[in-house]
């Protein structure tokens, strides 16, 4: 790493955990609740603990008064959940229009084991020495999707966190296994911080259990969407989230500071 990359990391994260906080999802789903007012969501989630913001380039004037001095983080591809395939994710953006719109890292979705993985692999791999001539710090959403392939199988994941390294990214983001000795697996695939997608959203109870048992396998923390900006409270959310990640709060724990429900 450089001494930039060093220090824009620092700028997502906090003493080598992550609580970020992706909110592209307009792109693919359109203006759905918590995205409207994204102004609102934003300023609620910084003041709840979030590190930091992602969003498509499009949306940065609409992030920076609102993110309270935090990160932000500019996605490069995309695809909807109406267009003809959703895992053809296409570049939306380059490194250089990312400085423009004030990022500290940029981000690129790959869908390993997709029909559509020579060409992600192919973009990304250029992403990243674009990145390094600046000093920017990548981070890889690499996911196991495909025809043949379980996304929470915690080989195949430990397969797209490790091509993730090998394409020199930064920092890499991929599903949960779904309890914590199965993704110790998924970590130890690489030397890269491991952070944790959100996923459809469960209970409260659900997504901190989730973030501790990510935590427990030695997770750098979280990079969570729709679980955070579409929850009643998403200040409240954010609190809890990042008192497991940042505090090493349990479960019962970080509901409590964060006033959420208690209830099993």
């Amino acid at each position: 790493m450089t001494p930039g990359i060093d220090a824009r990391l620092e700028r997502i994260g906090t003493d080598g955990k992550h609580v970020i906080v992706p909110m592209d999802h307009g792109i693919t789903l359109g203006a759905v609740d918590g995205l409207r007012d994204i102004e609102s969501t934003i300023d609620a989630i910084t003041r709840g603990g979030a590190d930091a913001i992602l969003t498509q380039k499009g949306i940065a004037p609409r992030v920076h008064p609102n993110k309270n001095g935090k990160g932000y983080i500019t996605h490069l591809n995309a695809s909807t959940s109406i267009g003809p395939d959703s895992n053809d994710k296409r570049p939306t953006g380059t490194v250089k229009e990312a400085i423009r719109a004030g990022a500290d890292a940029v981000s690129f979705h790959i869908n390993v084991g997709s029909n559509h993985e020579p060409d992600q692999i192919t973009q990304l791999a250029e992403l990243t020495a674009e990145a390094s001539e600046y000093g920017i710090p990548v981070l890889a959403m690499a996911y196991a999707r495909g025809p043949d392939v379980e996304g929470d199988d915690p080989e195949a994941l430990g397969h797209a966190v490790r091509l993730a390294e090998e394409l020199g990214v930064d920092i890499v983001k991929t599903g949960y296994s779904g309890d914590s000795e199965s993704f110790e697996y998924v970590v130890e695939s690489t030397r890269l911080p491991v952070v944790i997608a959100g996923g459809a959203r469960g209970t409260d109870r659900e997504t901190i259990e989730m973030v501790r048992g990510a935590m427990d396998a030695g997770g750098a923390g979280i990079s969570m969407g729709r679980s955070i900006f579409q929850h009643e409270d998403p200040e409240a959310i954010t609190r809890a989230v990042a008192g497991v990640v940042h505090d090493d709060l349990s479960t019962d724990e970080a509901l409590e500071v964060a006033g959420l429900a208690l209830e099993v």
